[in-house]
């Protein structure tokens, strides 16, 4: 997996460069997520791993699949990935898109998990005080998680934040084994 993302980065930073210069991140974004989809389909796979067809021809289908939803620059980024036979790389490149474009805009996306809903005044406590501490805009995504017993589990990126009953049971007993 970290070899896709080693080889999917310079895509993704390209994309992102483009992208941020021509003001079109979410455009971009919009499109890069089709054509992840899109490169994730079984029969585009099998298109793809074909060796009866060039890499211009794959290039060309898979435009012709994604249809009218791409710009003629994000086609051109698409033949550029099949001439490189990059077209796989479609989900590890905009993954990574994804995160240039948060850092750019001091977005996080955060997950709450708890045992039970909570209530959506708590919710807005909860993402103040997160965007105060992250210093960026937080987008919150609460889940109930049945297996907790309580307190909360937080996850920002790759920042995880384990409040839950569970988690400090852990603490302890790892405090006292030591």
């Amino acid at each position: 997996m970290a070899e896709l993302i080693t080889l999917a980065r310079p895509y993704a930073k390209a994309a992102f460069e483009y992208a941020r210069n021509a003001k079109e991140l979410d455009g971009w974004h919009k499109a890069l997520s089709l054509a992840s989809l899109v490169a994730l389909d079984k029969q585009v796979i099998t298109m793809l791993q074909s060796p009866n067809l060039t890499t211009v021809d794959k290039g060309d289908k898979f435009v012709e699949i994604c249809g009218e939803d791409i710009s003629d620059k994000q086609a051109n980024f698409i033949h550029l990935l099949a001439e490189n036979d990059r077209l796989l790389l479609l989900p590890q490149i905009t993954e990574l898109y994804a995160l240039y474009k948060a850092e750019q805009e001091k977005t996080v996306d955060v997950e709450v998990y708890t045992a039970y809903a909570i209530s959506s005044s708590l919710e807005q406590k909860l993402a103040d005080t997160l965007k105060e501490k992250l210093d960026r805009d937080v987008s919150l995504i609460t889940k109930v998680d049945k297996d907790l017993i309580g307190g909360a589990l937080i996850r920002a990126g790759d920042t995880v934040l384990d409040g839950s009953v569970r988690g400090r049971l852990a603490k302890l007993a790892e405090a006292m084994n030591a």
